[in-house]
């Protein structure tokens, strides 16, 4: 997943979709199928997605997509361990996959040394 702008305060659909490659219309899907997925929509209907959106999304796509969860599955999974606790558990997760990363970039220098 690309990092997302410090600066930028809401982002759009298209935007949320690129971020995690895949469809605008499987996050609509989402939304309808996760009641915390809830977006601020403008005056015409268009979506915007704050940071802590974005978050709730991740949460959804890790299990789905990276986990394998079905959504009744994925479901069970959040009524089982409150949302703040999985989200905690994937920002842990994703801290330490940047630094395996980046222990791995470090171990090829040192062998290309």
């Amino acid at each position: 997943m690309e990092a997302l702008n410090p600066e930028k305060m809401f982002y759009s659909i298209s935007e949320v979709a690129q971020l995690f490659s895949v469809n605008a219309s499987l996050i609509r899907f989402w939304e309808k199928e996760f009641d915390f997925l809830k977006p601020r929509k403008t005056g015409k209907g268009n979506r915007s997605y704050t940071k802590k959106d974005i978050e709730n999304i991740k949460l959804v796509y890790h299990l789905v997509k990276e986990k394998g969860y079905t959504l009744q599955g994925a479901k069970e999974k959040l009524k089982q361990k409150p949302l703040p606790t999985l989200q905690k558990n994937q920002e842990i997760i994703e801290s330490l996959n940047k630094l395996k990363s980046f222990l791995v970039a470090l171990k090829k220098e040192q062998i290309g040394d």
